[in-house]
């Protein structure tokens, strides 16, 4: 007989995988039954264990100062619930499971309840149920992550979205949900020892308990490829199960092999209807009833948060308390919560507002222009980056139409290299206001384009130089008739000869068109737009 390593309870040596297998409940011995003097020990005792279970056995029992157990009555050992129990959300790692009784002997979690008293109210308001996650239709009723959840068929996966958006809550509650033991790391704090430990921890526990271990990594996008390969073995063996978080987009940030072995679900930002449902439960489990933090006020923060759930719930924390304060109002309150980032240049942000900038100015549009451009000035953006772009688009849209533009924003570039911030702000919107109200033209782009294109045709990328335009720097060459026949054009009347420059079997091609713009008509322009165009 030995005693089961989850329960506790009496078992038949030979028979103890049957009992952890069937969740600790079969193949019990009666402790009324005589054991075997031999086996009282476990077979997981050390010799040391064993050693001093058998001198104990010489020694008296000490008197009692409990009643014996009726004879029919059974006596049991404490119980460890058997894997698959579920664990309320909220409790910790060493805390009591579902029809666990704490014993009086173990100490209260006084560190939690300080923790919680120090918590922001943004974890504070943390949801504990599906059903409490706002703005995003994966969790919802209908939606497919939840019906994963619930037939508890989780694949890995990537939840990618943008701060505040609840993958980590999303995490915490797919873990509680499924009953499966939950790992929590960060990218930022936890080696490659240290989840080399975890999937080796996890992979003894589904052998031995059964339990399959959720790990959820957060800012995956922070560990290196050679790290991330680590997850490669375990995720494609069924080993773990890994839920990696991201705000930066997976497919530039995480490598494909793990890709593939994930799925990725995009968590969408949050809209303001969300976040004032949020806000609103908010200040009713803080019991707020300030007049000056009303419907209007949280849709002020709604606006300012852009999405976040945390930066709403922060800038509702600060409100609340300078609410206590005598005399104050709502401007008042609206000054002191000013946000001044207006996004992340090291993120998706940092492409999206400079592409924004780039295509306002193509589409001639001075006012977003000059909007874009001021977002990512406030934000800290390099403004050499900005006049680098600005460059680009001289010769991409504006190109042969205003040749002037290429020099303007070269000066530019070379203004701000030599001025600084904050002031040459000023030579980046004039550079940004002159190319978009210069006109366009993309022949000399849309020309290399079309070069390129030919490029890709068997048998045109290695066509021979025609003899007369080779260079004949030695006399070998020169006999062989490299240069013969050239005409040097600077020798005629107005440059004009007959010549010919392309290889022989492309000669009759055309790379540059005639036309600055293309011929599609965009149907949403009012009609009376249209004679104009047509001129």
């Amino acid at each position: 007989m030995v005693a089961c390593p989850l329960c506790n309870k009496p078992v038949k040596e030979s028979l103890i995988n049957e009992h952890i297998d069937d969740g600790c409940t079969s193949h019990v011995i009666d402790q009324n039954e005589t054991p075997n003097p031999q086996k009282t020990h476990s077979f997981f005792s050390t010799p040391a264990r064993r050693a001093a279970s058998s001198t104990l056995k010489n020694v008296p029992p000490a008197p009692s100062t409990q009643a014996p157990a009726p004879a029919n009555q059974r006596v049991e050992r404490p119980k460890t619930p058997p894997a698959g129990t579920k664990r309320p959300f909220g409790d910790t790692v060493d805390g009591p499971l579902d029809g666990e009784s704490r014993s009086p002997s173990l100490p209260k979690r006084t560190k939690l309840s300080a923790l919680q008293k120090v918590a922001p109210l943004a974890e504070r308001m943390r949801p504990t149920s599906l059903d409490d996650v706002c703005g995003q239709d994966l969790v919802g009723p209908k939606g497919l992550l939840r019906g994963m959840i619930e037939t508890n068929t989780l694949p890995s996966m990537i939840l990618w979205g943008g701060p505040g958006t609840g993958k980590t809550t999303i995490a915490r509650l797919i873990a509680n949900t499924s009953g499966a033991r939950f790992v929590e790391i960060n990218s930022t704090s936890t080696g490659v020892g240290e989840v080399k430990k975890i999937f080796a921890d996890a992979l003894n526990e589904l052998n031995l308990a059964g339990r399959k271990t959720i790990i959820f990594c957060d800012e995956i996008h922070r560990f290196s490829k050679a790290q991330q390969d680590v997850f490669l073995g375990p995720v494609e063996a069924g080993q773990v199960t890994l839920i990696a978080a991201t705000t930066e987009n997976p497919s530039f940030k995480v490598i494909n092999a793990l890709l593939s072995r994930c799925r990725t679900f995009t968590l969408a930002k949050l809209a303001d209807e969300d976040l004032v449902t949020i806000l609103e439960r908010a200040m009713a489990a803080e019991n707020c009833t300030s007049p000056l933090l009303d419907t209007d006020m949280l849709k002020y923060f709604a606006s300012f948060a852009d999405g976040d759930a945390r930066i709403a719930l922060n800038l509702l924390e600060l409100a609340m308390n300078l609410s206590k304060r005598p005399s104050i109002t709502r401007q008042d309150i609206k000054k002191e919560l000013t946000r001044t980032l207006v996004y992340d240049r090291n993120g998706d942000q940092h492409y999206d507002n400079i592409s924004a900038l780039h295509k306002s100015i193509r589409g001639s549009d001075p006012d977003a222009s000059l909007y874009y451009l001021a977002r990512m000035l406030q934000s800290g953006e390099d403004p050499l980056y900005i006049a680098r772009r600005l460059i680009v688009v001289a010769s991409e849209d504006v190109g042969l139409a205003d040749n002037t533009m290429l020099p303007l924003a070269t000066a530019a570039y070379a203004a701000c290299e030599k001025i600084g911030m904050p002031e040459c702000r000023i030579n980046l919107a004039h550079a940004a206001v002159a190319l978009c109200l210069a006109p366009k033209s993309t022949r000399a782009y849309r020309g290399l384009a079309n070069a390129l294109e030919a490029l890709q045709e068997p048998g045109i990328a290695g066509l021979p130089v025609p003899i007369h335009l080779r260079n004949a720097p030695t006399r070998l060459m020169k006999e062989m008739g490299y240069g013969a026949e050239y005409k040097y054009n600077p020798d005629y009347l107005d440059g004009r000869v007959v010549q010919e420059y392309l290889p022989e079997k492309i000669r009759d091609r055309k790379f540059l068109e005639h036309m600055d713009l293309g011929t599609k008509v965009d149907e949403d322009l009012d009609d009376s737009l249209q004679p104009e165009l047509d001129d």
